[in-house]
């Protein structure tokens, strides 16, 4: 007969319960309700009022084509949920993601003591999609900004957010990747990765540390039917930190030109630069091809598209201090970012499928010569088009892929389409900007 063997886990865990109560009590268990309990508070749910497709349909706004056709008198309206963070409570200043409040009517934000209170949108950013709100409210909690800079894989982390729209839910993980990109090409990406559970409704929602600093704004989830996974994405605090800044000063994140391309290298950190615009302050800072640019502000610099993401978080005007390899040498620049190139046109014609934009024809360099774009000519501050994304300056280039280079191709190829991704060139940067019909 063998030896009955105790597992030194379960005999601790058999004498604790098994002690008095006053020994239990000295024996405190390990868990994460002190950093809940003071960052909850600052985790909000946000309620958007959307407008439906049929708002946005002129015959479907028809009252005598309503009833023709049996339809309610009034369109259906659709209503999301997503999360927040308060970062302010003093300005009443809540983040959440782009993707939240696009195309959103009326915004409100729930307290976890279940206080509503509407919001006003101070300005959203598509290329990092980050938003932020202001409310009007007394007695908020606020979130500490903490420095995502030094995550290191293997830190632990807690998610706070809505998922599904059931109520303020936790969950932990650790920081899986850093400087994650690839998931949308077209934005400024630079994402924390972690396991901890994030699930529909938790976009806007908190990633926070142990000590509770807010180190991330949760966007994205890989999941095959948008659910959890265990590959979940946060924008860290020092994208949002620059962004809610110029959010705050501009109402949007006005970003500017330094006149390179560059791509990664395979094998090693850095972005090479693989072309430099004559006449760019990239030329000016004495910035040549085939240098490998090691860190923008002391930043690192692991890949292109981090420094794609750091340059696009830097306000036109800006001086940046870059640590740049060329051959065996390591040598310090500095490169004054330029606004990006006023485009002028005479007037500009509007189109039915992206009311409060004007667009005209112009023309643009591409690696073939030249080539046809539509410019955006103006766009209405408030406007659909504004939600969306659309910037005065932006050159559209393709439609769901498909090339345009006149205002009547572009009109021909959102006709009739419920959703349509733009690729938009503004500035160096190319970005996608996602429109429903």
């Amino acid at each position: 007969m063998g030896k009955l063997r105790i597992v030194p886990g379960i005999a601790a865990l058999a004498l604790l319960l098994l002690a008095p109560p006053a020994l239990a009590q000295a024996q405190a268990l390990p868990t994460l309700a002190p950093v809940i309990e003071r960052v909850a508070p600052a985790v909000v749910n946000i309620a958007v009022l959307q407008r439906s497709p049929e708002e946005q349909n002129p015959l479907l706004r028809d009252p005598f084509f309503r009833r023709f056709f049996g339809l309610p008198d009034q369109p259906r309206q659709q209503i999301s949920a997503g999360s927040g963070v308060i970062v302010d409570a003093k300005g009443g200043y809540v983040l959440t993601n782009h993707h939240v409040i696009r195309e959103a009517r009326e915004i409100a934000v729930i307290l976890r003591d279940n206080r509503r209170f509407p919001a006003k949108l101070v300005g959203s950013d598509a290329g990092t999609d980050i938003a932020l709100l202001k409310i009007e409210a007394q007695g908020l909690a606020e979130a500490r900004f903490g420095d995502s800079d030094a995550l290191r894989v293997g830190d632990f982390v807690v998610a706070i957010g809505n998922p599904f729209g059931i109520g303020q839910t936790v969950t932990s993980g650790i920081v899986s990747a850093l400087g994650r990109s690839g998931i949308s090409p077209e934005g400024y990406e630079d994402f924390i990765q972690t396991d901890a559970p994030i699930n529909p409704g938790n976009s806007g929602g908190a990633l926070v540390n142990l000590r509770g600093e807010l180190v991330g704004i949760n966007t994205a989830i890989i999941g095959p039917a948008g659910g959890n996974v265990g590959i979940g994405f946060a924008v860290p605090a020092h994208m949002v930190r620059a962004v809610m800044q110029q959010l705050v000063r501009y109402g949007e994140v006005r970003r500017g030109r330094l006149g390179i391309s560059m791509q990664d290298l395979p094998g090693r950190e850095g972005a090479e630069i693989v072309q430099v615009q004559p006449g760019s302050p990239a030329a000016a800072a004495g910035l040549r091809e085939r240098d490998v640019v090691l860190a923008v502000n002391g930043r690192p610099i692991r890949g292109a598209a981090e420094l794609r993401a750091q340059l696009g978080i830097t306000p036109a005007g800006e001086t940046i201090e870059l640590r740049v390899q060329r051959g065996s040498e390591t040598r310090t620049l500095r490169a004054r970012i330029a606004e990006i190139e006023a485009r002028h046109a005479a007037g500009g014609e509007r189109i039915a499928q992206l009311p409060g934009a004007a667009f005209a024809h112009a023309e643009r360099q591409g690696a073939r010569g030249r080539e046809r774009v539509v410019l955006v000519a103006a766009v209405e501050a408030g406007s659909p088009a504004f939600r969306s994304g659309l910037r005065a300056g932006d050159l559209i280039v393709a439609v769901n892929r498909r090339r345009v280079g006149t205002l009547a191709e572009l009109a021909e190829a959102l006709e009739g389409a419920e959703r349509a991704a733009l690729a938009v060139l503004r500035g160096d940067f190319l970005l996608t900007i996602l429109i429903r019909g």
